[in-house]
């Protein structure tokens, strides 16, 4: 235990981890690079390190990383990373009624939540969780993908029928480049750019951040004038946290949940979370989710980072990588000449329990940063637009680049930027364009296998309990949002009536 504690409150180690942060922060903040990039470039530097120094810093990449996302979400309505399109539902119009200091406090707070609550499950439970993991199968993932499907009725606000529209639209997209099973090419129209699908990021940055931009312009700005969304510095009450702790602990469980099955990612983790917590929430506070509430920006945030110590179980206890960035790390693991999988909590239970120490003093870093950054970071909304704009189209157009270093992915950027903007001109709600991009290839790939696993037998996916859960759960939330707005179109119509009959007495 002493040998454990010195490892971890090394000093080198500590500014190591710290340092790790905050570029994970610096890199998904800013568009298009990801956590998963910051890791692949700092990766080199770990080489001459100790083995628990040089894992602890990509810790720490990885835990900031889950977090910087949020920052430009809830400012400039630019998700630094695919997750955190969750976050920016709430988070900018939070900012637009000027409460961005609340909505970056709430997204501190619950990343650090979701990220320790994470830690304490891998510490105590992760051999056991490793095993649920192993049970999912391509209809388990096929069956929870179409559950993710089921929340476009939740986020598409009032408009459900557009909303699922837009859903089949992204789904359509999802299905251009190689066929995941024939391998034959589709709507390639000959380009060779669009053999491996959509690029998701630049599509992601196109739609939120250009498509504002292209709105800002269309508004006529003039040189002198300044954006509309002012920061202003709000305390957040010991009171006012505690408040939210059902919000806290349901999201740091799905987010724990969702990390720990490999392949899933944190998109799924926060739109799900999202969904639940509008699911669960009152009657008279459901309708406002999508308006700015912090309970939306906590949901999505808290389950972001419960992802990080969710995806470390099936990595550390199996081997097996729980999403992109862990696949990273698990070089990185391998690299230093550790082997992960079940040996590895007898042969090496110091250094175990040393990653798992500095995984918790990362996340206790990232909270300092955030609280403290908070005030400075909140002054970006104060730049004129005039300023302002250009450097987030620059921004955008460079980490749409720096993806995988291909103008192509720019002009996806752009073009994706347009078709944001015709959707919103004309009241198409987009989350559920991006659900459909996300979570279509999950969808066709494991359709596909789990019918060739069963001989074309539908039945599969209601013969094995999970699938069978999931796809029961989903078809209640495809039918409640147009059961719920008949319900209101209803009341709405017998309030009207009963109006008429009193003016006409």
């Amino acid at each position: 235990m002493e040998q454990i504690l010195m490892q971890i409150f090394d000093p080198q180690t500590l500014l190591l981890v710290f340092f790790g942060v905050f570029c994970g922060i610096i890199f998904s903040a800013i568009p298009g690079l990801t956590a998963t990039m910051g890791i692949a470039l700092l990766i080199p530097y770990t080489f001459a390190l100790p083995a628990v120094q040089g894992i602890s810093m990509l810790l720490g990449i990885y835990v900031g990383g889950m977090y910087g996302g949020s920052i430009t979400a809830i400012l400039i309505r630019t998700p630094g990373t695919p997750s955190a399109a969750a976050t920016l539902l709430d988070g900018y119009p939070m900012a637009e009624k000027g409460d961005a200091g609340k909505a970056l406090k709430w997204s501190t707070i619950g990343s650090f939540v979701g990220g320790i609550f994470s830690c304490l499950v891998l510490i105590l439970v992760a051999p056991q969780l490793a095993e649920f993991a192993l049970k999912f199968g391509p209809p388990e993932f096929f069956a929870l993908a179409v559950f993710g499907l089921s929340i476009i009725g939740t986020v598409s606000g009032k408009n459900v029928v557009k909303g699922f529209i837009v859903g089949a639209i992204g789904l359509f997209i999802a299905t251009v480049g190689m066929d995941p099973i024939g391998g034959v090419q589709r709507f390639t129209f000959g380009s060779l750019n669009l053999t491996s699908g959509i690029s998701f990021i630049p599509a992601l940055i196109g739609l939120f951040a250009v498509s504002q931009v292209i709105k800002e312009i269309e508004g006529k700005i003039s040189l002198d004038t300044k954006n509309k969304i002012k920061y202003r510095s709000q305390k957040l009450s010991i009171k006012e946290i505690f408040s939210k702790w059902a919000d806290f602990l349901r999201s740091s469980v799905i987010g724990t949940l969702i990390g720990i099955i490999p392949g899933t990612g944190t998109s799924i983790a926060t739109f799900l979370s999202y969904n639940e917590a509008r699911r669960f929430s009152k009657p008279e506070k459901r309708e406002k989710f999508g308006t700015g509430i912090p309970e939306g920006v906590i949901a999505s945030e808290t389950a972001n980072n419960a992802v990080t110590g969710g995806a470390l179980v099936p990595l550390l206890t199996l081997g097996i990588p729980g999403d992109v960035v862990t696949a990273v790390v698990l070089g990185g693991l391998l690299i230093q000449g550790i082997t992960p999988g079940p040996l590895l909590f007898q042969n090496n239970s110091e250094l175990v329990y040393s990653l798992f120490g500095t995984l918790i003093i990362g996340n206790v870093f990232m909270l300092l940063i955030g609280l403290f950054a908070v005030p400075f970071i909140g002054k970006i909304v104060d730049i004129p637009k005039n300023i302002l704009l250009p450097i987030v189209v620059t921004l955008c157009f460079i980490g749409s680049y720096a993806l995988s270093n291909n103008i192509f992915d720019i002009w996806i950027a752009l073009i994706f930027g347009i078709i944001g903007y015709l959707l919103e001109k004309f009241n198409y709600p987009l989350p559920p364009l991006i659900l459909g991009i996300i979570l279509g290839p999950i969808v066709e790939s494991n359709l596909r296998r789990s019918l060739i696993e069963s001989g074309g037998d539908l039945a599969i996916f209601m013969t094995r309990p999970i699938s069978a859960i999931f796809i029961v759960i989903a078809i209640l939330s495809f039918i409640v949002p147009f059961i719920r707005q008949f319900i209101n179109a209803r009341k709405t119509s017998i309030n009207k009536s009963k109006s008429e009959d009193f003016k006409i007495s």
